[in-house]
């Protein structure tokens, strides 16, 4: 027999002879604050999410469900629905079907399971992901949906967390989050040794230590169990009841009383004292991990069994006959009346259409465009006070790295809910020194030092992104980000998708990276790979080869985050940061002088900038291969007398294949030059785009060789280089 039918047959027996077994814990409901009302309205949500899992494998079994890991044993996180407000937003893991059912009870007009059933069937109507995942989630509800089965989460829960002191120390107004809210984030035991669950406590903790505000419960769900790897006995709690800066709660998810009672103080410590809160809750799973998992492949019979014997349903119907709420006959009735209601729902759900063509698959992959807050609009006058200091310098000259600090400044002047949030981003100002002052001007809640976790950094930012603020955040080197690529891919990415643009996390990420360091650092400071970015769906990737595209593309990626609610990803190549002359010393060429806001013309997403129109030959490239293909541009006509046009993609994706089409036309040949390695590098896109939309024009590439980079003197050997373009250059042309 299914493992769900075993529990139900048990269940139905003991409420049919009268042998439901006595409560563990003498607590009674009014000693908590739960009425006898309450009480019945959790079992109703309770029974619910017990029966939904029931009709999962069935539908499943007729190949009309797609979903199978149920809430079974965790029903209790009821409770903690009814412990929290509905503003308080939820980023919860997948079994927690029980929890958004009693939360859609605190708001009229929802409609549980019938959403719940669209999600199963993947119906296009599922009103949260339109059929494109199941997911625990609603728009109204608070809940962003989350698909998470390793607590990859948990980073931006301590991010909106974190925003909301930020919000209301900044003053802004209208942002999703009410001032007194909380955060919770919910997981299993198992994955909290993952080490993005420990990287988000440790930084809610960290924080909190600190005496900065960070109202948020991580609600550990535990089951003892990760699919078929034993929790031992007793890690979780002590792992987490001494951490300092993170208070622990205990309850018992098997008893509908205690799981309320340690919800509610959980919640009352995270929302008066603005502290993190450790909510360790002991649950069961039921039925195995999935439809799919026999348990009885890893566990013995007997451990099977006692499992089934701590089912929390059977402990809240006895609760309801000790309390004289129902009798055993009126639990049944509800029980059997919910299986059946909620089969006639199934049968329609089914019907409902599903996702049909690849455009409506992707429909959401592009957050959909808002029509932002108001900006500043600063006056001459507050610029000129912001700049003081600068001012004499602002009309000449400067590198990329300056140019990038002012135009951070101006952002910030008139953008408020824009926040800088990195390693050294602060009184520092960056490695790089790309921040600088920064944080005197505007202040540490809006210029934030960040502990040493890029997980942490990207959450930080996410999480402040789903309470209206504008995060840029700093990763230090591009080699770094790899530690925390998840966070992107799997998670900033994927919200809109996910929910179907209801949900988005505006975001910007700074990035130094590539290499031409002149041989500092070796690969960790010279990583010359985008692969990573490239191949994620709805990601815009920038990357500027000069100062003066730099100030208007982080300009643009602003105005895509604030207006279009992109993720942005902007690399800055290190070794142009300081970068003043291009062909001879002292030549300047690589300099600009800054530009106010609306002064210069702006570069689009999309737009692509061309030097010369040479036609026997276009250098398609980006970044330091700019530089470099500007420098063989001018040997090439002096010396050999071809006449070339560098084309600069700057934006790497998505690929912007039309203005690179445009650019090239009416050139005999392309060379492609490429500083990222020859494998998954920008110029197999590239080589294919022109093969096969501009087939009648030789094309080849340079790129890097497929090698991390060494320290000192060899560390362009990999790279192209001035030469090695001209020479290409030359044998392109040649043939």
């Amino acid at each position: 027999m299914d493992a769900a039918e075993v529990i139900h047959e048990k269940f139905v027996t003991k409420l049919g002879k009268g042998t439901l077994p006595r409560r563990a814990v003498a607590l009674a409901p009014a000693e908590v604050g739960l009425s006898g009302e309450t009480v019945v309205e959790l079992f109703y949500s309770q029974v619910m999410s017990r029966q939904l899992d029931r009709l999962s494998r069935r539908l499943q079994a007729r190949g009309e469900g797609f979903y199978t890991i149920g809430s079974s044993g965790h029903e209790n996180n009821a409770a903690v629905a009814e412990a929290l407000r509905l503003d308080d937003m939820a980023f919860l893991h997948y079994r927690s079907n029980a929890f958004q059912i009693h939360r859609s009870k605190k708001l009229p007009g929802q409609t549980p399971a019938w959403d719940m059933l669209l999600s199963f069937a993947a119906s296009s109507e599922d009103p949260i992901s339109g059929g494109r995942h199941k997911v625990i989630g609603s728009k109204p509800l608070f809940i962003p949906p989350q698909t998470s089965t390793i607590a990859s989460h948990l980073p931006k829960a301590v991010g909106a967390a974190f925003s909301i002191g930020i919000a209301r120390t900044l003053k802004l107004e209208g942002t999703p989050l009410p001032r007194d809210a909380i955060i919770l984030a919910s997981f299993g035991d198992a994955s909290a040794n993952h080490s993005t669950a420990q990287g988000a406590i440790n930084c809610a903790a960290w924080a909190a230590y600190q005496g900065t505000p960070m109202p948020l419960v991580f609600l550990c769900e535990d089951n003892g169990i990760g699919i078929s790897t034993r929790t031992p006995g007793g890690w979780i709690g002590a792992t987490f009841r001494n951490r300092a800066g993170l208070d622990y709660v205990h309850c018992s998810g098997l008893d509908m009383v205690d799981a309320y009672r340690g919800a509610a103080e959980a919640a009352r410590i995270a929302r008066l004292r603005r502290r993190p809160v450790f909510l360790h809750m002991d649950t069961v799973r039921l039925y195995g991990h999935a439809g799919s998992d026999v348990q009885t492949a890893y566990l013995t019979k007997a451990q099977v069994e006692a499992d089934e014997e701590r089912d929390p349903l059977v402990h809240s119907a006895a609760l309801l006959v000790e309390q004289g709420l129902l009798s055993e006959r009126e639990i049944l009735d509800v029980y059997n009346d919910t299986e059946a209601t909620l089969g006639r729902i199934a049968e329609q759900a089914i019907k409902r259409p599903k996702l049909s063509t690849s455009a409506e698959v992707m429909a959401s992959i592009v957050p959909p465009k808002r029509a932002p807050g108001r900006a500043n609009s600063p006056s001459p006058e507050e610029r000129s006070a912001l700049f003081a200091r600068d001012a004499g310098m602002m009309d000449k000259p400067q590198h990329m790295a300056r140019l990038l600090s002012w135009t951070l400044a101006d952002l910030m002047l008139s953008h408020r809910e824009i926040i800088v949030a990195g390693e050294d981003v602060g009184p520092k100002g960056g490695v790089y020194n790309c921040t600088a002052k920064l944080h005197e001007r505007f202040g540490s809640a809006r210029v934030i030092n960040t502990l040493l976790d890029e997980q942490s950094i990207l959450g930080l930012g996410i999480g402040a992104a789903h309470n209206g603020l504008l995060p840029i955040t700093e990763i230090q080197f591009l080699a770094y980000v790899h530690n925390a690529e998840d966070q992107l891919r799997g998670e900033a990415a994927t919200l809109s998708f996910f929910s179907g643009g209801q949900y988005t996390n505006p975001m910007v990420v700074r990035i130094a990276g590539l290499g031409y360091q002149k041989g500092f650092g070796g690969h960790f400071h010279n990583d010359n790979s985008l692969a990573v970015f490239r191949d994620i769906p709805g990601l815009i990737l920038a990357v500027p080869s000069n100062g003066a595209d730099a100030v208007e593309m982080l300009r643009e990626c602003v105005r895509l985050a604030r207006e279009e609610q992109r993720v942005v990803v902007f690399v800055e190549p290190i070794a142009l940061y300081m970068t003043r002359d291009l062909h001879e010393k002292d030549d300047a060429l690589w300099t600009a002088a800054y530009p106010a806001p609306g002064a210069a013309k702006p570069i689009r997403l999309g737009e692509v900038g061309v030097h010369g129109n040479g036609a026997d030959l276009a250098i398609v490239t980006y970044g330091n291969g700019y530089y470099l293909s500007r420098q063989a541009e001018k040997l090439l006509a002096d010396e050999h007398k071809v006449k070339a046009r560098v084309i600069d993609l700057r934006w790497l994706a998505p690929l912007p294949e039309e203005a690179l089409l445009d650019a090239v036309k009416g050139c005999a040949r392309i060379l492609i030059v490429d500083e990222c390695r020859k494998t998954g590098s920008q110029s197999e896109a590239l080589m294919a785009l022109f093969a096969e939309r501009a087939p009648g024009v030789p094309c080849r590439r340079i790129a890097a060789e497929d090698s991390f980079i060494p320290l000192g003197r060899a560390a362009t050997l990999t790279l192209p280089s001035r030469d090695s373009i001209v020479e290409a250059a030359l044998e392109t042309v040649r043939g």
